[in-house]
Order: structure tokens, then sequence, then C-alpha cells
């Protein structure tokens, strides 16, 4: 098991006569991720909701901010008790035999376009082994035949830009291996988190995107840009594509300021708690099925 903390703060400028926002940060609880405790001070004392998403796990927060300065403080201690798998024991599952709550995750969609990727997606992984092996050789193309550099993609760029430009952040490299998955029908969703164990030079801690992968009966984990450590990746949102799972929306005008986050880990070998680490097993916090998803204490 890992013991993560999470301490993310906001901070927005909104102009006159208010805005609404809708919030995605907070981290989804499974029968494998828990929260311990978590708390959320919001600067203005205005009404919020938060709605769980029963299939997914996703916690959605809307508020409604009244012109001026508006500061969000979210903290969080979560335990992950990863479900292990050897790879060579997961397959992929034939499409007849999919739960119909995975089925949306293998068509196109607004930034995977994996009806355009067929011809390509075949010739290059077509004749591997139909299994756990196959996607980790997607996952392991994309990061080597695509270049991380901040700053040199925006809201727009798809599956297929990444494919040409072969260059992008962490959303693209996700963006590229769920086209490519979903190309070769294996079930691939986008997924929020954070950059756990991620590379200093690459700037401070970040909102990370990773992929989770639909094989022998559960969603595993794949970071196609290589710069977080899955295991200590927490979900916070899953979806389609980033535009299902921005951690802000905003209707209206606002100044916003970059996201300050602090990430940490506790260990106690004799509370079986490590610190995350690079593992050759296949891992997923999912429970197998359609996820089985609980409200935090």
């Amino acid at each position: 098991m890992v013991r993560l903390q999470i301490s993310l703060e906001l901070a927005y400028e909104v102009t006159a006569p208010g805005s609404d926002f809708i919030f995605a940060f907070h981290a989804a609880q499974t029968r494998h991720q828990r929260i311990v405790e978590e708390r959320l001070n919001v600067s203005q004392p205005v009404h919020r909701t938060l709605t769980l998403d029963p299939a997914s796990g996703n916690r959605v927060m809307r508020l409604q901010a009244m012109p001026g300065t508006l500061r969000l403080a979210y903290d969080a201690t979560i335990d992950v008790a990863h479900h292990i798998a050897l790879p060579e024991q997961i397959g992929e599952v034939p499409v007849a035999q999919l739960p119909a709550h995975v089925l949306p995750f293998l068509m196109p969609s607004r930034y995977c376009e994996s009806d355009r990727l067929g011809r390509f997606a075949i010739s290059e992984f077509g004749t591997l082994w139909q299994g756990y092996g196959r996607v980790q050789a997607i996952r392991d193309w994309v990061q080597r035949h695509v270049t991380f550099a901040s700053n040199t993609t925006d809201g727009n760029t798809s599956a297929v830009d990444t494919l040409t430009e072969r260059v992008g952040v962490c959303r693209d490299f996700a963006h590229l291996m769920i086209a490519l998955c979903r190309a070769l029908s294996i079930p691939a969703r986008f997924t929020t988190g954070f950059d756990f164990g991620a590379d200093p030079a690459l700037g401070p801690p970040d909102f990370h995107a990773y992929v989770e992968v639909w094989l022998g009966g559960r969603w595993y984990l794949f970071d196609p840009s290589g710069t977080a450590i899955p295991m200590g990746l927490v979900r916070l949102a899953t979806g389609r594509d980033a535009a299902d799972v921005a951690f802000a929306t905003i209707f209206g005008t606002v100044q916003s300021q970059a996201p300050v986050i602090r990430l940490g880990a506790e260990t106690d070998p004799a509370r079986h708690m490590e610190w995350p680490r690079h593992r050759p097993e296949a891992l997923s916090t999912d429970a197998g099925g359609l996820d089985e998803v609980l409200r935090p204490a």
C-alpha cells in the first residue's frame, strides 16, 4: 500500500457579474483507492455542491463565484492498495464480451480520432499478442516517438496532430495512446491525477494525464509520457478524453493563477506502507467489473 498526501491551491480573479465553476479535482474513492481524510477551504462564502458519478467515481463540485478573489485549498490523504497482476496473464477482452459501461471507450472522441488511425495501428501492432504486452508496446512506442516539451501544444491538439508533430505534454501522449488502443478495438480512457515522481527539471508538481486500459476485466494503469511513477498516481476523474475531465471548467471572465501543488508520501513498514516505485507488474485501482465506487466518509 502507498499513502499519498495532496495539497492543491487554486486562485482566480473573478470579473463582474461573477462566474460559474465546475471543478473535478477531488480524489476518487474506490475499493483500491481510499480517502483517509480530506478538507476543502473556499475563500468566498458561496454555496457549493459536490456530486458523485456512481459508475466512474468522478466527483464534481459546482459553485457560483462572486466578483473578486476566489481561492480554493484542497488537502487529502489517500491510501492506494493496488490490484497487482502478472502482465503475461492478462489478455484482451473480445468486443462481444465487453460490459456495456466499457463500450463508450471503444469509440472515437473529440481528441482521440481512432477511426483515422486504424491502418497505422494495425501495421505497427496488429501482429502482436493480444494482451497486456500489446498495450505496453503501444505505450512504449508513444513514449519513444513523442518528445515531451512544455508549451508546444494547445487545447485544440488531437491524437492525429501529436502523431504528426511528435511533440506534446502528458495529455497529448495520453490522447495518442488511447486513440491507438481504440483503433485496435481495445477500450481505453483518459484519467487525471498528479505527476508524483516527475523529474523536478520539468517544473513544479502539476496535474497529470495518464491512461487506463480495459484488459482482463478491469482498468489497468499506463503512463505513456513516462513522467510520473504509476504506483504514485491518484485517480481524480476519468473520461473519453480531456474534454470530459478538466480540473476546472469556467463560465465567465476570470484571470487564473497557476495551480500550486504539493505531493508527498508516507512510509511505514509496520503498516505495510511503501514509497511509490516503478514496478514490472500490472497495476489497477479498479475493483473489476463495474467500478465499485465508495462515498468518502
